[in-house]
């Protein structure tokens, strides 16, 4: 039964098959017994099968899963009940991801469901509606109404069959009705659908409606006899109220509620623009015949709007009266914050808990020092309440005065009980030397915490010395940790040290945080695994090890290899270019056993693979009928090659033919690919679907588009101007299309297509309300941020005068000021700097301008500044003379010693700050695994001596940037064994330069640290690889009997009856 079961889950095409093939009765008790949840055992004789493990493994399979739905569809409204095999299609459904639903399903489903299955599921294509293609979307939405108008009694062209039930059915679907179905709909029956108790609910959630259909679902209930202006009517319109026009003699209270509504705008794919314009209109009438001041609480989110000088003419007091609604509103600007806070606190006079705790999402306007000068004890309950949320939007430089002014009054015995007061990502932020205080610890008190690497590696060898039994030790931390951030810090030692019952029952823990393990520590789980049960090794930890054991993989293992490496990151597992092609090459040599990815099924498989298939694959080994799953998992591949990408555009065209004779639901499928076309294949599509474009445009923040991508955009947004493009009237700007707010919203990205002129010619008030947006702009050149600059000189005057504020704003653009101009700047508060600093681009003379400037604006030494100051001072801290580095108080470096190894400084610069660790830390040849991880960059300043003499089986702990700032010629110093032991990842650090310092020996060392070795201190492995395969007879403790049981009821009932 096991070997029968096991087939099965890497053949679900033969699943299919028994299933079709299986007599009624059998796949009646099948179906039930994926439906019934409640059942958890199935006694066969002498045999007691679990069941609820059973079914919850074969729905993790995709391919079972796919053979599921089909069935589903083929066989189960002829042999169960409607409302069942609903439920079972939804559940299905829901485990899938959203590849299924194609256009053709439509064509598969009963044309004579009853009601009740027809309502259910309905309701199942809504609840996914957001995972299915536009094309699926279409044929989904004319099935619908298709069973929809059969059974309405309407009749004749003019009477709509749309009526209120109707429109609830048809939930977010309602958004594919026609102009012409919705202004047909009948008075009643708009006026009975907006009185349901759910309407709201429902129009809360067509985020992708279109302008011209909102109008018209507003228009027909508007000639339902509701009041549109009245307030109960407006609390009903759910999203329609972001296209909402009758403004004309609105009254200033009308106006408020509709702000109040428009909140949730910001959920609307597209048409921002416009929603920011009506926002603008309705705060000219809201404001009307009173002070800014006097309605302040009143304006809901519209008041991110408003502008710098608004802002600054409000009291102190109407901020105060306003907090409850300032303190919730989302999209505020850094610069806005700023301003609000200061003119709360100005209301306030001091900085306590309970003022603190008012100010929500203005709490991050706060300055670093207010922070630090705040009374400990209020600052220990902002610790403990929910006002600890916000923390992590505060700047590292605010985080540190925080943690700088608790940590001050905290006596060395009093550390335990210190930390359970710090939350979640915020304890990231405690230093190493903070931890060390406490020579006690217990693991509860790291319940949702956070850790940085560093503190897992301490706090785990702290825990192990007390713990002394490494299971026990691993048993109480999954037990406590529920973040499962502890995992971070088992070193090899640890996992090698377990035992083999506690290794395989744990393990599952260390599959489950994957993500939060390192290269190097899944390789040693590999070994672990090799080591003490091979046969029952998950295949996908084979990629770590050296290529030649990727030969152990028989041909008849080659589907759940496929399967467990295609359901991993391969980029994480493997990161040497050389070994990944061996690893791809054992995949093509799995996978070209049928000579092609013929089916949805081998899709299913490949998982994430797919992104790394050779371009020629793509082009030419996907067969069509497998094609459209296949183009659903290529639209994750976040970094294809240019060969690939190439691959993929040429079978789009071959499939869809030009983008010119593309429909709109085509261009909305294929949007992650539209990058891929030319300018001149693209104009048909920004022409034809300007709104789709740009909508898709805006999406793409993962990555850079590329240049003539974001020139489509540019004169998609261009040609789709509601006015004609104004031109500058002043001296040397005639003829220049100037850029409007409209422009720079729906831009993004693309306005790094404006001219320099264009940007300098920009309207003053255009300027002051995008300044932001504009300085998070990463594509400008130099001569655009140069005109942007200088625009700024225009409006605010010289940099002598600009504020915090205008400074916070700038972003990029703040790094076209010249050295004589940083000097201008104010630069007296660290809150200043640490907005500066946290540009990447500044030349070594830029950064120096903007170090001393603080300097002498705050008028602190450098033996003056406290922890806060230099983490805000970031990477200008690289600036310092090696006279002035020795300056720093130890006191101040030791706690923020992470947040220093973070900079990329000369040799130099991290020589002097190894001298200052070596106070803190002790002698470089006693550094433990979590001091060289805390070091970070630091690391590099060792000495050729300091190296040689580190344990070799300290050299993972090495982070890969400490690797790449190491001088060549120290590099080179290190022994064979240091560099065998290297790991993975910081293996893959080393830079070419240094590579070519090596000898050979060490470039063989070099290449074993790449390839996974065993670790130095694993010296009992075997010479040669024997064979793995996945058992068929008992495993090993903690590992499942057969991961054939893990398919599910619906296989029992194909096992053949001689089983039985």
């Amino acid at each position: 039964m096991e070997n029968h079961l096991e087939q099965r889950l890497y053949q679900p095409q033969k699943l299919l098959e028994d299933l079709r093939e299986t007599d009624a009765q059998r796949f009646r008790t099948a179906m039930k017994c994926l439906l019934e949840d409640k059942k958890d055992h199935l006694e066969l004789e002498d045999v007691v099968i679990d069941l609820r493990e059973i079914r919850e493994r074969a729905l993790q399979s995709p391919g079972v899963i796919r053979s599921l739905f089909l069935i589903t569809l083929e066989r189960c409204f002829q042999v169960l009940n409607a409302l069942e095999c609903v439920e079972i299609l939804g559940r299905v459904l829901r485990r899938s991801s959203g590849s299924f639903i194609q256009p053709d399903i439509t064509q598969r489903l009963p044309q004579d469901l009853h009601e009740d299955a027809f309502k259910n599921l309905s309701a199942v294509f809504k609840e996914l509606y957001d995972q299915t293609s536009a094309h699926s979307q279409r044929a989904l939405y004319s099935w619908m109404t298709g069973v929809l108008q059969t059974s309405s009694k309407a009749t004749g062209d003019s009477v709509s069959w749309v009526s209120a039930e109707s429109l609830w059915i048809l939930g977010r679907y309602m958004v594919h009705l026609s102009f012409e179905e919705i202004s047909k709909i009948s008075p009643i029956e708009i006026g009975l659908f907006i009185s349901y108790d759910n309407a709201t609910k429902q129009l809360d959630t067509v985020y992708d409606i279109t302008p011209e259909l909102a109008h018209a679902f507003l228009e027909r209930i508007s000639s339902s006899n509701f009041d549109m202006r009245n307030t109960s009517t407006i609390h009903r319109l759910g999203l329609l109220v972001c296209f909402y026009d009758d403004l004309e003699f609105l009254d200033a209270a009308v106006a408020q509620v509709l702000l109040h509504q428009m909140i949730k705008c910001s959920h609307l794919r597209g048409f921002q623009a416009s929603i920011q314009k009506l926002k603008a209109n309705l705060l000219d009438i809201a404001t009307e015949n009173q002070t800014l001041n006097e309605t302040l609480g009143c304006l809901s989110d519209a008041v991110v709007g408003l502008t710098y000088s608004q802002l600054e003419s409000l009291s102190p007091e109407a901020v105060h009266n306003a907090i409850s609604t300032l303190n919730q509103v989302s999209g505020w600007a850094k610069s806005q914050v700023i301003i609000l806070s200061a003119k709360y606190l100005a209301h306030e006079k001091m900085l306590s808990f309970y003022n603190v705790s008012q100010m929500g999402v203005l709490l991050a306007g706060v300055g670093t020092q207010a922070l630090y000068s705040m009374d400990r004890k209020d600052l220990v309950q902002v610790l403990r309440s929910t006002v600890s949320q916000h923390l992590p939007d505060l700047s590292p430089a605010q985080q540190q005065g925080v943690l700088s002014k608790f940590w001050q009054l905290t006596e060395a015995g009093d550390t335990a009980s210190a930390l359970v007061d710090i939350q979640g990502v915020f304890f990231k932020g405690v230093s190493l030397f903070d931890l060390w205080r406490e020579p006690v610890f217990n693991s509860t008190v790291l319940k949702e915490k956070e850790l940085r690497r560093s503190q897992a590696l301490f706090l785990y060898e702290l825990l192990s010395k007390t713990t002394r039994k490494p299971d026990e030790l691993l048993r109480s931390v999954v037990l406590f940790s529920r973040t499962g951030q502890l995992v971070k810090g088992v070193r090899c030692s640890h996992i090698e040290a377990m035992s083999v019952d506690s290794f395989l029952v744990h393990f599952r823990y260390f599959e489950n945080n994957l993500s939060l393990l390192s290269p190097y520590q899944v390789n040693c789980l590999a070994w672990k695994y090799w080591k003490v049960s091979r046969s029952s090794m998950p295949p996908f930890l084979l990629a770590t090890l050296p290529a030649r054991y990727l030969a152990s993989v028989p041909a008849s293992q080659c589907v759940p290899f496929l399967i467990s490496l295609g359901k991993s990151q391969l980029d994480f597992l493997v990161l040497d270019s050389h070994k990944k092609n061996l690893v791809l090459g054992k995949v093509q040599q799995c996978l070209f056993q049928d000579d092609s990815i013929a089916d949805e099924f081998a899709v299913d498989m490949l998982g994430n693979l797919l992104c790394h298939l050779p371009a020629a694959i793509m082009e030419r080994g996907i067969t069509p009928r497998a094609w459209a799953a296949a183009l659903h998992g290529l639209r994750d591949c976040a970094d294809l090659s240019p060969e690939q990408k190439a691959a993929v555009r040429r079978r789009l065209l071959e499939q869809h033919g030009l983008p010119q004779n593309w429909t709109a639901e085509t261009t909305k499928d294929l949007g992650p690919f539209l990058v891929l076309f030319s300018g001149d294949e693209l104009s048909s599509i920004t022409t034809k679907f300007p709104h789709i474009f740009q909508q898709t445009a805006s999406k793409m923040t993962r990555t850079l588009p590329p240049k003539e991508f974001l020139w489509a955009v540019f004169e998609s947004v261009q040609n789709s101007r509601d006015e004609s493009p104004s031109s500058d009237p002043s001296p040397g700007c005639h003829g220049v299309v100037i850029p409007s707010s409209d422009d720079i919203l729906k831009l993004a990205e693309a306005n790094a297509c404006w001219t320099p002129d264009a940007l300098l010619s920009m309207e003053e008030d255009t300027f002051i309300r995008n300044v932001e947006l504009l300085g998070m702009v990463k594509g400008f050149s130099q001569p655009q941020l140069i005109a942007l600059k200088e625009k700024a000189i225009q409006v605010w005057g010289m940099p002598f005068y600009w504020r915090q504020h205008h400074i916070v704003s700038l972003g990029r653009i703040a790094l076209a000021l010249n050295e004589s101009e940083l000097e201008q700047l104010d630069l007296s508060s660290i809150d200043t700097v640490a907005s500066l600093t946290q540009q990447t681009e500044w030349t070594p003379g830029q950064a120096k301008s903007i170090l001393q400037g603080f300097l002498e604006d705050s008028g602190y030494t450098i033996q003056d500044l406290k922890s806060f100051h230099l983490v805000g001072l970031g990477a200008t801290l690289c600036a310092m003379n090696i006279t002035e580095l020795p300056l720093i108080k130890i006191s101040e470096f030791r706690v923020v010693v992470a947040r220093i190894g973070t900079l990329l400084c000369s040799t130099h610069v991290l020589a002097e700050f190894k001298r200052k660790a070596e106070v803190v830390f002790g002698d470089p040849t006693k550094w433990t695994a979590s001091i060289l991880q805390e070091l970070g960059t630091i690391a590099a300043g060792l000495t050729k001596e300091e190296l040689q003499m580190l344990d070799k089986d300290l050299m993972p702990y090495f982070q890969p940037s400490a690797v790449k700032c190491l001088p060549d010629e120290i590099f080179k110093e290190l022994s064979p064994e240091q560099i065998a032991s290297l790991g993975p990842e910081n293996a893959a650090a080393v830079t070419d330069a240094q590579r070519r310092q090596l000898s050979l020996l060490q470039r063989q060392s070099l290449q074993q640290a790449l390839d996974g070795a065993k670790p130095l201190s694993w010296l009992d492995a075997p010479q040669s690889a024997s064979p793995t395969r996945i058992p068929s007879s008992r495993s090993p403790l903690g590992v499942p009997v057969c991961w054939g049981l893990w398919l599910g009821c619906p296989l029992l009932a194909s096992v053949p009856k001689a089983l039985w």
